[in-house]
């Protein structure tokens, strides 16, 4: 796979980290960031990078400010926000921009981010890696609304979800959108464990934008 070169983005909660891997020729940019964990080793968001850079896209794989930090929890969504605008802008720009199309991808709560942000960034597409519908067993603490902020702007979606997600079954999510087609279901919780079929819905999705 292609090296990967580290690029530390100041924000307003502090440094993010963006570990940008650019094929030669580059069909486009994926934005991929992780989940409430902090963290960038998960298997899933692994099969996820490894497969779209292995499609000659760029993956900038994004370590947002609190988890470099070191911080248990995700701050917010208003200061979260604030902090990712600024690492997509300057991975957009300047010597070393990164080509469009441009995809905004996380799992879990790097999918709320990238949901949230897309219009603001102009995003050309949004994935979701396990989107949290609703905490466990609290399907009435809906998150359906931010979900649907690309569709609303008119900015492809696509959700990869695991087929037992206690955040969300692939059927909930459907549920909150015009089209079941924007939801591939795979074998999995909130983890997915089958990173085979993960990488090739998230390689196909991108390819759809071209």
């Amino acid at each position: 796979m292609t090296a990967a070169r580290l690029v530390e983005i100041d924000t307003p909660l502090g440094p993010a980290h963006a570990h940008v891997s650019r094929p030669p020729r580059a069909r486009g940019t994926v934005v991929l960031t992780h989940g409430a964990s902090g963290r960038l080793s998960g298997a899933d968001l692994l099969a996820a990078r490894d497969g779209l850079v292995g499609a000659g896209w760029a993956v900038a794989f994004v370590q947002q400010a609190w988890g470099v930090a070191g911080r248990r929890m995700p701050p917010r969504p208003v200061p979260q926000d604030e902090a990712w605008l600024p690492i997509v802008e300057t991975l957009r720009s300047g010597r070393g921009k990164l080509p469009g199309p441009l995809v905004l991808s996380g799992k879990s709560n790097g999918a709320r981010v990238a949901c949230r942000t897309a219009a603001n960034l102009g995003a050309d597409g949004v994935l979701c890696l396990s989107f949290p519908l609703h905490p466990p067993g609290k399907p009435e603490v809906s998150r359906a609304d931010e979900l649907r902020l690309p569709v609303a702007a008119e900015i492809p979606l696509h959700v990869i979800q695991g087929e037992r997600d206690p955040f969300g079954t692939p059927g909930e999510v459907r549920a909150e959108l015009a089209d079941p087609a924007y939801v591939t279901a795979v074998k999995g919780e909130h983890t997915i464990r089958a990173t085979g079929p993960l990488a090739e819905a998230a390689v196909a999705f991108v390819e759809s934008l071209l």
